[in-house]
């Protein structure tokens, strides 16, 4: 399916590893110019030597900046005045007790993964109204739905992503600009495989027992019973980031495995 990018600006924040790379590699594929973005030069220039290993045509650029602070995004916006297309995929991940989160570290989740989608939305968000064509996209998680006890701050972040989204595509109405927020479940992204492989090294089993466990245990309701690719989570996002979606906005859409039991 040819999903007509090839004309396409896309920045995918967070772009140098794991599900931020599959979706700046499937943009690349499909013929979308994509701005690669990271904190360091070392980790964006290994994303773009990765994509073009599997790409070797792919129109890539580099933009180094920490996109969870304000000088990062002006940093940002100055190389990249604007995008027709958004991936609002920046986000940071960790477990621990609710009670001992202190405040600094619930703002850091705050300022990483939902002030970066609110400063790179404010600012190019209203660039896609006046040309009347644009795609936002916050990468959210089933965590935001199913709020997990192990890590109550980043579950309330997704959850206020989602929200984001809906409330920002209230802004689009009868333009062909859409905001939508997509859902991935357990996804094998780089931090995750590592957290596998450590963990089978300390219990002495196989990653693929690990993997069994989690989902007997942690993530029973999962159907598909095993993670996701990043991959397959970025071919929801390439399709919701191409003209082809274009009666798609303000929606939720999980990349989940089933982990979700509601059917809305």
């Amino acid at each position: 399916m040819d999903l007509n990018l090839t004309a396409r600006t896309a920045l995918v924040s967070g772009s140098t590893a794991g599900i931020g790379l599959a979706i700046a590699t499937t943009l690349a594929q499909e013929g979308a110019t994509v701005i690669i973005n990271g904190r360091t030069a070392e980790r964006v220039d290994g994303a773009i030597a990765q994509i073009k290993r599997l790409a070797p045509e792919a129109k890539l650029q580099s933009v180094v900046a920490d996109l969870s602070t304000q000088a990062g995004a002006t940093n940002l916006f100055q190389q990249v005045p604007e995008v027709d297309i958004l991936v609002n995929n920046l986000g940071i991940y960790g477990a621990q007790a609710f009670a001992e989160i202190s405040d600094d570290e619930w703002m850091k989740f705050l300022d990483v993964n939902v002030m970066s989608g609110v400063r790179l939305s404010r600012h190019y968000l209203p660039l896609m109204l006046q040309k009347n064509w644009g795609r936002i996209i916050f990468i959210s998680s089933e965590s935001g739905v199913n709020i997990p006890a192990e890590m109550i701050h980043y579950g309330v972040t997704k959850t206020a992503q989602i929200a984001l989204a809906r409330g920002l595509a209230e802004t689009t109405v009868g333009t062909n600009v859409t905001v939508n927020s997509v859902l991935p479940g357990p996804t094998r992204s780089e931090g995750v495989e590592e957290f596998i492989q450590g963990l089978a090294a300390d219990q002495s089993i196989t990653p693929k027992q690990v993997e069994q466990e989690f989902f007997e245990k942690t993530r029973p309701s999962s159907l598909i019973k095993r993670f996701a690719t990043p991959e397959e989570v970025a071919a929801m996002v390439a399709y919701v980031a191409s003209p082809l979606s274009s009666a798609t906005n303000g929606a939720a859409l999980r990349v989940d495995g089933g982990v979700v039991r509601s059917i809305v």
